[in-house]
């Protein structure tokens, strides 16, 4: 049996020999460079900040009655941003349900074949142009709404404000502009929701099988809480996206610098977006300014709905782990 000498310096490193270095060429670069892309990004968005602010500061410093539109800018910008939100938030309330379906289907049930294939159409989606959409919209979806859909909820629902009327004969209202962007924002959700189900942990599913749940009730129990704050952020994203959709909202809304609460009449509330996109072709000098300040504005919406979004998502990973 061979004893081993404690004492046994071989394959150690001699005295006075420079130390190995532990950190390589190679990582130094890769940390500058992921350095530098993350300082980049910073000044970059200072950079944006700071030339929506220079260049909307005239709005607020001067008056606004020489110019045509409301007298004061809050007067300009409050339909417009009611405008955005209410199209935002009607995109998110039909895209959200349906994509979080899809990523159960893709996930949990349909064939692993069949699974690619559908991920791979849905994931397309996102690279069809904005005016790809909006052109279809106008064309496709707003005449189908405007002979079934949009007669039977004013028949039927009438009562209720959103749906009082009267009915666009034409589909060009805020509700075919929301369902059009739920369309656009359904690939985010859904693509952001499905890699969250499949992470869930195998154990987690088998365990609850075990017990004696059904498929359904395993989701219930196991998928979906462990997916629900990446199903946040999805729709977060998607949000984001949705508030400053341009050309989709601008071929399908005829617009108008008014507060409008009906979802299925003409007569509808621009958004910030679509409104900057219409107007500043003809705008110049002060006008041109307050339409800088109302994109000043939805820089700073969507900026507190990515930082709600990341709340939200930090809150639902501790809810996970605990």
């Amino acid at each position: 049996m061979t004893i081993t000498d404690p004492t046994d310096t071989a394959g150690a490193t001699p005295p006075g020999a420079p130390a190995e270095k532990v950190s390589k060429v190679g990582d130094k670069v890769f940390g500058g460079l992921a350095k530098g892309a993350g300082i980049l990004i910073l000044v970059t968005l200072a950079a944006v900040a700071i030339f929506l602010i220079a260049e909307a500061w005239p709005t607020f410093t001067n008056d606004l009655s020489e110019i045509s539109g409301p007298d004061t800018f809050l007067g300009y910008v409050g339909p417009l941003i009611f405008g955005t939100i209410l199209a935002a938030v009607i995109a998110l309330v039909v895209a959200t349900p349906m994509a979080v379906a899809v990523a159960l289907f893709i996930s949990h049930y349909a064939p692993k074949r069949l699974a690619q294939t559908l991920g791979y159409f849905v994931d397309l989606l996102a690279a069809i142009p904005s005016v790809v959409f909006g052109i279809w919209g106008i064309s496709v979806l707003a005449p189908i709404l405007a002979r079934s859909v949009y007669p039977w909820l004013e028949d039927n629902l009438g009562f209720i404000p959103l749906f009082a009327g009267p009915a666009s004969t034409s589909g060009r209202t805020m509700l075919t502009a929301g369902i059009v962007l739920a369309v656009m924002i359904l690939p985010i959700i859904t693509a952001i929701s499905r890699e969250v189900f499949l992470q869930t942990p195998r154990l987690h599913e088998e365990a609850s099988l075990a017990l004696g749940a059904t498929k359904w009730e395993m989701i219930r129990q196991s998928v979906l809480p462990y997916g629900r704050s990446g199903v946040i952020s999805g729709a977060m994203l998607g949000l984001g996206r949705a508030l400053g959709e341009t050309m989709a909202v601008a071929i399908i809304l005829s617009g108008s610098i008014d507060y409008f609460w009906d979802l299925i009449s003409n007569q509808n509330s621009n958004t910030i977006a679509a409104n900057i996109a219409l107007s500043f072709p003809e705008s110049s000098g002060l006008e041109v300014n307050r339409l800088i300040a109302t994109g000043l504005v939805l820089f700073g919406i969507t900026f507190l709905v990515n930082a709600l979004a990341r709340k939200i998502a930090s809150a639902g990973f501790s809810g996970a782990d605990g």
